[in-house]
């Protein structure tokens, strides 16, 4: 896919743990604009030649230009130049097949700039180049909130993993956070007359409820964190020194990727707030566009107008596979049992005393009687 003309691309986690690609091309001559939907291999890294469905677009709906998918994996909205599209991805004896589907709130609402579902998949989140923003029950398609001046232009957004917050900044440079549930606005983030906040993420480990949002100061950036319990700025790093184009976080909340304005890739390990990986000038000097990282596996998917969409696997430590830590909780119980077997066989403990001479073959109740017998005999009283 390298070097295509992929505007856009997700990945899609299906039901049966199998990993799908969406992606998105533009309108080309005659050819009109196009979804298409690709198997992928996790241990090769690669996308199929051929994909799995292809589904034309109307030109009347303009170019796609961003992807949101359902946790469920099931239905993918669109974002195009003219509003949002619906589409259910169904497959029957692994043929699958992409159906258009209402969307009634979202079809002629104007080109989106940030589009996402919430963790859980009950709510769903746009904001517009005109700087409205729209929440959105799912799939009742009730409409929770909707505010028309939330920004003068979306820049970026996020949804926390409890479905509570949404944070969403401006090109402007200000960022504001959002109680999704209240359907209200709550705060906005300080920040001096210099600075701007362009790229935002929750964090997804569950333990630590930080946001992380890149701030640029004159010609220097910076990835500063602020604790959403009391929304005050704790810390900041400089990481990638330079201009970030696009900021993810992966599912289990260990490491965050920056896509620069020139192409480069770096990806940090949260713990540490260190940089493990970093592809330089990764899509060819373009800004990167979107990055995201795969569910399963650590890879990311990037995307610029110059290169379309581009998978990367990362050089980062492996993780633990979940048979691998049963194989050591197995190891560690056998290992546990031989010792206590070793132990027992080896050692005068309680279990091996040796017996008196008499005891096997003296009545119980006889031998409690004589006992208590000589113990008054012997009493001094």
């Amino acid at each position: 896919m390298e070097g295509g003309s992929e505007a856009c691309a997700s990945w899609i986690r299906r039901p049966e743990n199998r990993v799908l690609v969406v992606v998105g091309k533009p309108k080309i001559g005659v050819s009109p604009p196009l979804l298409e939907v690709f198997s992928f291999d996790v241990k090769t890294a690669s996308i199929s030649a051929d994909p799995l469905v292809t589904c034309a677009m109307g030109e009347e709906d303009g170019d796609p230009v961003g992807f949101a998918v359902h946790p469920s994996g099931e239905e993918i909205v669109c974002s195009t130049a003219k509003g949002c599209k619906l589409f259910e991805l169904c497959d029957r004896d692994l043929i699958f097949k992409l159906v258009a589907k209402d969307l009634p709130p979202l079809q002629s609402v104007g080109p989106q700039k940030c589009i996402a579902f919430s963790s859980d998949g009950s709510k769903f989140v746009t904001g517009g180049q005109d700087g409205h923003l729209r929440i959105i029950e799912w799939p009742s398609l009730k409409v929770l909130l909707d505010e028309p001046r939330a920004h003068k232009c979306f820049r970026d957004m996020d949804i926390s993993l409890d479905s509570e917050f949404l944070v969403s900044t401006s090109t402007d440079g200000s960022a504001r956070i959002w109680k999704i549930n209240d359907a209200a606005p709550m705060i906005s983030l300080t920040r001096s007359p210099d600075e701007k906040i362009e790229c935002c993420r929750f964090s997804r480990d569950g333990m630590r409820p930080f946001l992380f949002c890149t701030v640029q100061k004159g010609g220097k950036v910076v990835t500063a964190v602020w604790d959403i319990s009391t929304w005050n700025r704790i810390g900041f790093k400089r990481l990638l020194r330079k201009p970030i184009s696009a900021l993810s976080v992966s599912l289990d909340g260990k490491y965050l990727a920056l896509g620069s304005s020139d192409g480069d890739i770096c990806v940090v390990e949260v713990k540490k707030m260190e940089i493990s990986h970093w592809s330089k000038k990764h899509h060819l000097g373009t800004a990167i566009s979107s990055i995201e990282f795969c569910p399963l596996e650590r890879i990311v998917i990037s995307t610029s107008n110059q290169r379309g969409a581009v998978i990367t696997k990362l050089n980062v430590p492996a993780d633990w596979k979940e048979w691998q830590i049963y194989f050591i909780l197995l190891s560690l119980f056998l290992g546990s049992a031989v010792i206590f077997y070793l132990f027992h066989e080896h050692s005068d403990s309680f279990w091996n005393f040796p017996l008196g001479r008499n005891q096997p073959n003296r009545p119980y109740l006889r031998t409690i009687v004589q006992d208590s017998q000589l113990a008054d005999d012997q009493s001094p009283w």
